[in-house]
């Protein structure tokens, strides 16, 4: 049976008057989801628990059932994806250029972050060029752009990932000075790379000059003066998703960070674009998900609910989920006639408010099932308040994955072990017993 998982990245939401106190799927016109509701088993989903603001790149590696304490962090995923090069002993973080203002009490605080800073990638590649290389007491920086304004920086050296980060995300903050984490298990590391990282940022900001504007062309109003850093990584010894859960995996998916996932995980990774059309995206996604041939999970992503969510209106997303529900009439149809032995698996993996500070929140997500051995609940809408009543009840963290195993009869009984390695899933790869091989065996007759 083929595991196909969509996921509506930051589907979730809150109510808003405007929308009759729904929530933008809720007001959504979803025939296709709410049929794919109504064939299956529903329920709320959170990658860790409710409550808990969580980014992409953390909850899909929650949802696939990892420890958080494994985690790698985004800012080497990023580099994995963008195919930065680094070294395993490498920190890495994600870095952007923005500007910032100097207060009464002489501290730098955010003026104008990540997008508010205008020019194309070229005209940006100028002032990344300018600190692009950096050198203190031993441990080395080298800043490599990978988008418009964005970059990865790759700090090399006795250094530690557990630092603090500078970005305060939200206008008019204070830039944080970077500290080592607390209860770091390497302090006086990871204060020598807090401070080295301190020095660098404060050396970028004396770097960083406007640059003389092109003959017949205006220069811009607003020019960077500071880099900011966040979520710093470093490589870690994970177990590979197929080891784990018995699965030959794939995913399908636009954005770096989920290729360094699928890459530091062991999935095989499809790169798609996006186009201004989300629903024949994600239709075409899925189809290529069902005619796969090699794979028996493939995770299939659209990152445009989440999109919506940060930049537009709360009528606005849910016409974009309007949008993307015209792309799941395939994998509908294939569940309808039963033409392939299918799972499908539709949820989010986090909540996103259209109308918040916040930038990502901490309420549950719809989760929807059918096909394989799934009970049929009464549940005949696909959004935050109908599922609910699901059968599926509130599940967390690997509850998801071990779910899937256990609908596609996969899934080991507790307390049995064969081979050397306790597994969750049932597996024909364990050492045979050969009667001829064992010390004072005699032949069967």
């Amino acid at each position: 049976m083929k595991v196909i998982l969509v996921l509506l990245d930051g589907l979730g939401d809150r109510t808003y008057a405007r929308l009759e106190h729904k929530t933008p799927l809720a007001a959504a016109r979803t025939p296709n989801l709410d049929r794919i509701a109504a064939m299956g088993a529903n329920g709320s989903y959170h990658a860790l628990s409710p409550g808990r603001c969580l980014p992409s790149e953390m909850a899909h590696f929650l949802m696939f059932g990892y420890n958080p304490a494994d985690f790698p962090g985004r800012g080497l995923l990023e580099a994995a994806g963008e195919k930065v090069p680094f070294a395993d002993s490498d920190v890495l973080l994600l870095a952007h250029l923005c500007r910032v203002g100097i207060d009464t009490n002489q501290r730098a605080f955010l003026e104008h972050g990540r997008d508010a800073i205008p020019g194309d990638r070229v005209f940006l590649s100028r002032f990344y060029k300018q600190i692009s290389k950096y050198n203190y007491k031993n441990i080395s920086f080298r800043l490599y752009q990978t988008g418009r304004n964005d970059a990865i920086l790759a700090i090399s050296g006795n250094v530690s990932p557990d630092i603090s980060d500078s970005d305060p995300v939200l206008g008019k903050s204070p830039i944080a000075r970077v500290m080592p984490l607390a209860r770091t298990k390497e302090p006086n590391c990871a204060a020598k790379t807090a401070d080295a990282l301190n020095h660098y940022l404060a050396w970028c900001a004396a770097q960083l000059k406007a640059p003389a504007a092109d003959p017949g062309t205006r220069k811009p109003a607003v020019f960077p003066n500071f880099l900011v850093t966040q979520r710093a990584g470093k490589r870690k010894p994970i177990i590979g998703f197929g080891e784990k859960w018995g699965f030959s995996p794939a995913m399908i998916a636009s954005g770096g960070v989920y290729q360094g996932l699928a890459m530091e995980l062991g999935f095989d990774f499809t790169r798609v674009r996006d186009s201004a059309d989300p629903g024949k995206d994600l239709a075409e996604r899925i189809q290529t998900a069902i005619d796969d041939p090699d794979h028996d999970f493939i995770h299939v992503h659209t990152k445009v609910p989440d999109q919506v969510s940060h930049r537009e209106t709360p009528k606005r997303k849910a016409e974009v989920i309007s949008a993307l529900d015209s792309g799941f009439s395939g994998l509908l149809n294939l569940l309808e006639t039963g033409e392939k032995d299918i799972l499908a698996v539709v949820t989010a993996d986090h909540s996103t408010p259209s109308c918040s500070e916040l930038i990502h929140s901490g309420e549950t997500v719809p989760l929807a099932m059918a096909g394989g051995a799934i009970r049929k609940d009464p549940v005949y809408r696909f959004d935050e308040i109908a599922a609910t009543a699901g059968s599926l009840g509130q599940l967390r963290d690997a509850d998801l994955m071990y779910m899937i195993l256990n609908s596609t009869d996969r899934a080991m009984l507790q307390g049995l072990c064969l081979g050397a390695h306790k597994r969750a899933y049932r597996s024909e790869n364990y050492p045979a017993f050969t009667m001829n091989k064992q010390k004072g065996s005699r032949q069967l007759s």
